[in-house]
């Protein structure tokens, strides 16, 4: 595999009995990117993710992840190890501990990187305390980034549903991904918090140097932040390339609106990305 990629996924397939979700899909994250899947309700965008966060076992195909550890096949790896591979991921649905601090909620995203032991937890050594600075830490960095000082004590069931947005990206960090896989993050949020989303993502990719992969219906978002996009429809590829080509391409066209006469409303509908 090119030392530019860090993802490799090749002819994906999965079926759920009779149903093929995903088939014969095949793309390459490439380094320091933000790549984005588009597509209607059921394409297959989700399972994508789902197979490379190892929810799901590709009845087909292979992933391949140059991740800390060298090269290795994603799908021959237990769930449980893919965050301390380097991969982190959100979710559409936020999953968080409600009744926790969003401190609390953060400093257990750091628990990939603990490397205390048992006895030294309960009799809290100097080692122990030197890793709960270093959480620390890294964790105010974090908050810091995303703006999340005001709510650093605040439970997280009594934050509005954009702040938990916000929390939930932040803990994915916490983890410190290679890869960063965002499952919808602009789903409930208002035109503001979008906007937003896009600023938090690009400083993700330029200043912490994360490859950013993206499953998101917000045109205007995806327009914004990705480098390249994967279109797919029915569990299949579509088109790939540019925003701008993609937004383009016939067969997407078609895919979202059921008629290429009406692709003209969908160019106005994507490209409204503030200059």
């Amino acid at each position: 595999m090119n030392e530019d990629i860090l993802l490799s996924a090749q002819n994906l397939s999965v079926r759920f009995g009779g149903v093929l979700a995903v088939n014969n899909v095949s793309f390459d994250v490439k380094r320091g990117e933000v790549f984005t899947l588009i597509g209607p309700n059921g394409a297959g965008k989700t399972t994508v993710f789902n197979l490379i966060s190892r929810i799901y076992t590709p009845t087909s195909g292979s992933i391949d992840y140059a991740g800390p550890h060298g090269m290795l096949r994603l799908t021959e790896q237990a769930p449980h190890q893919i965050a301390g591979l380097g991969i982190a991921r959100t979710f559409q649905n936020i999953e968080l501990f409600e009744h926790a601090t969003v401190l609390q909620n953060l400093l257990i995203g750091r628990h990939t990187h603990r490397r205390t032991g048992l006895w030294s937890e309960i009799f809290f050594t100097a080692k122990t305390r030197a890793a709960e600075i270093e959480a620390r830490e890294k964790v105010e960095r974090v908050i810091d980034l995303l703006d999340l000082q005001h709510h650093r004590e605040s439970m997280v069931a009594g934050l509005p549903y954009g702040v938990r947005k916000v929390v939930e990206l932040a803990r994915a960090l916490c983890t410190e991904p290679q890869l960063l896989l965002l499952d919808e993050p602009s789903s409930g949020l208002n035109v503001e918090e979008t906007e937003d989303m896009a600023f938090w993502i690009s400083d993700i990719q330029e200043e912490l140097g994360i490859t950013v992969l993206m499953v998101e219906h917000d045109m205007s978002l995806v327009s914004k932040v990705s480098d390249r996009v994967l279109a797919m429809s029915m569990g299949s590829e579509l088109a790939s390339g540019t925003p701008a080509e993609v937004q383009s391409d016939p067969g997407v066209i078609e895919a979202y609106l059921g008629s290429i006469d009406d692709a003209s409303n969908l160019r106005r509908d994507i490209t409204k990305v503030p200059a």
